[in-house]
């Protein structure tokens, strides 16, 4: 099974999309024979590929988010007044 082949969600893999789109319409019968059991086997490489890209980059902008909340939680904690024991 593979996600909603909708060509704005997947970037890198329009042109194998479009093709496999097409073999299914030029060949309605012979597609539950496996006429267009190729493209699937390259659409689902495309897709493994492409959400690998879309882990790392993902991972790159978690890392700078991270970075960043820890330099304001540090900035916050050395501008709050120290409380003192003695009330």
């Amino acid at each position: 099974m593979h996600p909603p082949l909708t060509l704005h969600r997947h970037p890198m893999c329009v042109e194998i999309i479009e093709q496999f789109q097409k073999c299914h319409l030029d060949h309605p019968i012979a597609k539950f024979f496996g006429e267009c059991t190729e493209l699937k086997i390259k659409l689902d490489r495309c897709f493994r590929e492409e959400k690998a890209v879309k882990r790392k980059v993902n991972f790159e902008q978690s890392k700078k988010h991270k970075e960043r909340l820890q330099a304001l939680r540090k900035e916050a904690a050395e501008a709050s007044p120290k409380k003192s024991n003695f009330v």
